[in-house]
């Protein structure tokens, strides 16, 4: 059976839950069409989070590579356009799980300054929306980890000459953790409804080997 590897970030930071993991493992086994879905929880780790995807990459021999974590503070499942070779995490406060903050580091010394998505990510907004989860592209993925492990599994992908697209998709806060203190009047979605978005988006990704022409209209602007 043809797989999807769909990966989700470990508790980090100040969220102590993720909803990457949660909609990560709601859709572990599940099979959409002819097509299974594997999940994997990544370490919230720079460098150690890319040897485990591609590693997995290697165990699992997907189709497509679904990479997940939380962007806190928008309002919708945000389908990211591209990766940067950069890191700064010091900007946002934040230390991987390791300890570890960078700043100005790059994730590839001899990489490329970065790299788009490989999903078709009109086509997967346009059936989350149609789902009934609101959804966007955004091409603002952040300087920490989300963004490196996006960056260092495109430059994988390239360097091996796989034959697999992959891209990421960044997640609201989840009520629980919207609530609180220090993020009362954040935006969140139930695991639930993310769930549903993200298997509209991996039903699309799988069914559009290009992406679709019509324009998706955008509320997000970044």
């Amino acid at each position: 059976m043809k797989k999807v590897l769909l990966t989700g970030f470990e508790a980090y930071g100040y969220t102590p839950i993720n909803p990457a993991e949660s909609v990560a493992r709601s859709l572990e086994g599940i099979t959409v069409g002819d097509v299974e879905i594997v999940s994997r929880i990544v370490p919230n780790t720079f460098f150690k989070c890319i040897d485990f995807v591609t590693a997995a990459i290697k165990e699992v021999q997907p189709e497509l590579v679904v990479m997940m974590g939380e962007y806190g503070g928008r309002s919708m499942i945000t389908v990211e356009r591209l990766a940067q070779n950069l890191n700064d995490g010091t900007r946002y406060g934040l230390t991987d799980n390791a300890g570890q903050s960078l700043q100005g580091d790059l994730t590839a010394e001899e990489g490329p300054v970065g790299y788009y998505a490989t999903l078709p990510l009109r086509a997967m907004v346009k059936s989350m929306r149609a789902a009934g989860v609101p959804a966007d592209i955004s091409d603002a993925g952040g300087t920490f980890c989300c963004n490196h492990l996006m960056y260092g599994v495109l430059h994988h992908i390239a360097q091996q000459q796989l034959p697999i697209r992959a891209g990421w998709i960044h997640l609201p806060f989840l009520p629980e953790v919207a609530a609180r203190d220090e993020n009362l009047g954040a935006p969140s979605m139930s695991v639930e409804t993310a769930v549903t978005g993200v298997k509209a988006g991996i039903q699309a990704a799988l069914e559009n080997p290009e992406d679709i022409k019509e324009a998706s209209p955008s509320r997000l602007l970044i």
